[in-house]
């Protein structure tokens, strides 16, 4: 598995990030064997969120044992600081570890939406702090993201991003301008980037969703299949796929099919 400095973190991440929403809907038992099939794989970043259903409390009682294995990545989508301050205590029980490696803002897509989080990236910055987190960062999935996230890392002085990048946003220019200023600014800061939505195609086309998924797959009937099941309501045939991308982000993109639901790329601005 190749691996990529994120930024000032000075982590060097797999390029394959594994999504804490594969456990969503798994048991403790369920979730130890694709978990240990990842770290075999040479995965050693794990990204996870109270959003994600049962994943936290899925994945707490087997990260004490990997703890060193794993560059661990937790968010929030709270909007007032007490409900922040909350939901990170009970993240890191549920988590069953006592810090973080980074703490994000969970879907910050538009300035707006990033005005209303003011005060749980308050609770975020003070994570770092007290030590609670090593670093910071924001997240967020629509178009809107990238404009939001410039703002943000000027605003707070965060150490990661996190946008989509998938071939229908990026043929889309105004996404693609967005997304270049956003670059050159994690750049100058030595902000590390990540990527997510790798496999998108495009929307889904009303009524025609048909797996837990927001997007629709790039593909379908993928070699990419995953063996844990064969619910597609819990794990889509074509989600369950780690897609790298070979010279990011301009190299759209080589498909390389692992198990998994996780789909998120990592790369530094240094390896523009």
């Amino acid at each position: 598995m190749q691996t990529r400095r994120l930024g000032r973190t000075d982590h060097d991440s797999s390029i394959a990030i594994l999504s804490g929403a594969a456990f969503a809907m798994d048991s403790s038992e369920e979730a130890e064997g694709l978990l240990h099939e990842a770290l075999d794989a040479g995965v050693n970043h794990l990204d996870v969120a109270p959003g994600y259903g049962s994943a936290e409390r899925a994945l707490g009682p087997h990260l004490k044992a990997i703890r060193q294995r794993l560059f661990l990545a937790c968010k929030t989508a709270e909007t007032e600081r007490d409900w922040a301050l909350r939901r990170l205590d009970r993240s890191l029980k549920r988590l069953q570890v006592d810090k973080l490696d980074l703490y994000q803002a969970h879907g910050v897509t538009s300035l707006e939406v990033l005005d209303q989080r003011d005060e749980a990236f308050e609770v975020i910055l003070e994570a770092r702090h007290r030590g609670l987190t090593k670093f910071v960062g924001v997240t967020g999935h629509d178009l809107g993201a990238p404009r939001a996230h410039l703002e943000a890392i000027r605003r707070y002085d965060l150490d990661t991003v996190m946008f989509p990048v998938y071939p229908a946003v990026w043929a889309d220019t105004g996404y693609r301008a967005d997304v270049d200023a956003l670059l050159a600014e994690c750049a100058e800061r030595d902000v590390g980037v990540m990527a997510i939505k790798a496999v998108a195609w495009r929307p889904w086309d009303a009524g025609t969703r048909r797996c837990s998924i927001g997007w629709r797959p790039l593909a379908s009937g993928s070699s990419g299949r995953s063996s844990r099941t064969a619910n597609p309501q819990k794990n889509p045939p074509t989600s369950c796929q780690w897609t790298v991308l070979t010279s990011p982000p301009t190299g759209l993109a080589e498909r390389t099919p692992r198990r998994g639901d996780g789909n998120w790329i990592s790369y530094s601005p240094q390896n523009r």
